[in-house]
């Protein structure tokens, strides 16, 4: 019998382990593809998948009952993709901490438009720049960047998820793009042909 995640939620804290199988059947494809994008690895994908349903199941009793499930678990992910990019760091970045206080003007999304870098994964090579080009965005700016242009979250979605005020948000996305942008511009320029050393060694810091 299928159940509304609300009902499946309140028979599993009642101890129905069925209905939590239900949840996670329900929801895990879509953890594992936000997890995946975030992180750049179909295993570190995986251990989110899992410690998020863990995390999740043990915070059964916290969840609200008027709240989204889904949203409620895609914000566990978030945190967990965010706790797995930072620990496999050599060395703190400080981004992150910097991101959370980033309340400053509006940022101008025009600036957002034109050429989307997740529109040029067309083919291995350009998979591989993209990963690297991934790997020098901050644990905030990566989770912000894939909830934007991989899940096609709204500002106010993304605010909610990452615990962001909507000019955080807003700034997050937009030095993500913009690290994107600078880091495969050799790919819109000539179609991924020359400049090959650009990205390979991993995208220049701004």
């Amino acid at each position: 019998m299928s159940h509304t995640d609300a009902a499946a939620v309140a028979l599993a804290r009642d101890g129905d382990s069925e209905a939590f199988r239900m949840l996670v059947e329900r929801h895990s494809r879509a953890v594992f593809r936000l997890a995946h994008h975030m992180t750049g690895s179909a295993q570190d994908a995986d251990d989110v998948v899992q410690e998020t349903f863990l995390k999740a199941y043990r915070q059964l009793g916290r969840f609200e009952s008027r709240a989204n499930f889904g949203t409620w678990l895609h914000r566990i992910a978030v945190n967990c993709s965010i706790d797995l990019i930072r620990s496999r760091r050599h060395r703190e970045t400080g981004h992150e901490t910097a991101d959370l206080e980033l309340l400053g003007a509006d940022v101008d999304v025009r600036d957002m438009t034109g050429v989307s870098p997740e529109r040029l994964m067309l083919s291995t090579e350009v998979q591989e720049r993209v990963n690297a080009a991934m790997a020098v965005l901050s644990g905030m700016e990566r989770a912000a960047f894939s909830l934007r242009h991989f899940e096609g979250r709204s500002i106010d979605e993304i605010s909610a998820l990452l615990g962001l005020r909507a000019n955080a948000a807003k700034h997050s996305i937009f030095r993500a793009v913009r690290k994107m942008r600078t880091a495969l511009e050799p790919l819109v320029r000539d179609g991924g042909r020359g400049e090959q050393d650009t990205v390979a060694t991993g995208a220049p810091r701004i």
